[in-house]
């Protein structure tokens, strides 16, 4: 999951955006209305976190930009503003959420977590492909009921690629997904992370790398018929029971 920040105290911006990473979530900073309508229009965020009380376009403008683009990306308004009335307006707007300051971290991400539930409402919470088990809300992969220890950006790649449902999954998707905008575009953090990611998931190896476009998940037949070929190409071995001369 990756997520916009827009706060305009640096200091519990960082503070939220350090915890968040904590959690495998990815996280931008927008310390203003411009900085955030120019990173909306060009990443795609699972869910912008809002504050109303920010400088240029105030976070009531940029939730109705946000709306308004029909992108669907939903808001989750973190302020100061607390009374029934200013909720009332702030869902008026178009939040999905809404929490007033101070919040406890891990009521942030239960929140986070349950509105990329929502936001993916056709897919389970808990995620299976290919024999593997994903739960985003412990954290846990299963592989054939084998638990598989991951590290936090090891899983956030797994969770994009599961998501995909053997669909590819490019380079540059995993980056903007499971990283942040700090990640240099020509680093060759995703190639090693997939390549860690393989060994900790074991064999048969289940991430394919499609030359020139991506990487995807092996499902189920496309392993079964893998391992078919691998059979046809055997070569066939002398029948024991014939005569030996």
């Amino acid at each position: 999951m990756r997520v916009l920040i827009v706060e305009d105290e640096p200091l519990l911006a960082e503070a939220i955006r350090d915890g968040l990473r904590l959690e495998a979530i990815a996280a931008d900073i927008a310390g203003d209305g411009d900085t955030a309508l120019e990173l909306l229009g060009y990443n795609a965020y699972d869910i912008a976190v809002l504050d109303r009380d920010i400088p240029g376009p105030s976070g009531d403008e940029v939730a109705e930009r946000i709306v308004a683009s029909g992108r669907g990306t939903p808001i989750l308004m973190l302020t100061a503003a607390d009374r029934l009335d200013d909720k009332a307006s702030g869902f008026g707007l178009g939040a999905d959420d809404y929490l007033t300051k101070p919040v406890e971290l891990r009521e942030l991400v239960l929140r986070l977590r349950a509105l990329d539930r929502r936001r993916a409402h056709n897919r389970p919470p808990v995620r299976e492909l290919a024999g593997l088990r994903l739960d985003p809300f412990r954290r846990e992969v299963y592989r054939a009921g084998r638990y598989v220890a991951l590290t936090r950006k090891q899983f956030a790649v797994l969770e994009v690629l599961v998501a995909a449902e053997g669909g590819v999954v490019s380079a540059e998707d995993l980056l903007e997904r499971a990283w942040d905008e700090n990640a240099d575009p020509f680093t060759n953090a995703v190639r090693i992370t997939v390549s860690a990611l393989r060994k900790r998931l074991g064999e048969p190896a289940i991430i394919t790398t499609v030359a020139g476009a991506g990487y995807r998940i092996e499902t189920e037949r496309s392993l079964a018929e893998r391992a078919d070929d691998t059979e046809r190409s055997l070569p066939e071995r002398a029948d024991d029971s014939e005569e030996r001369p």
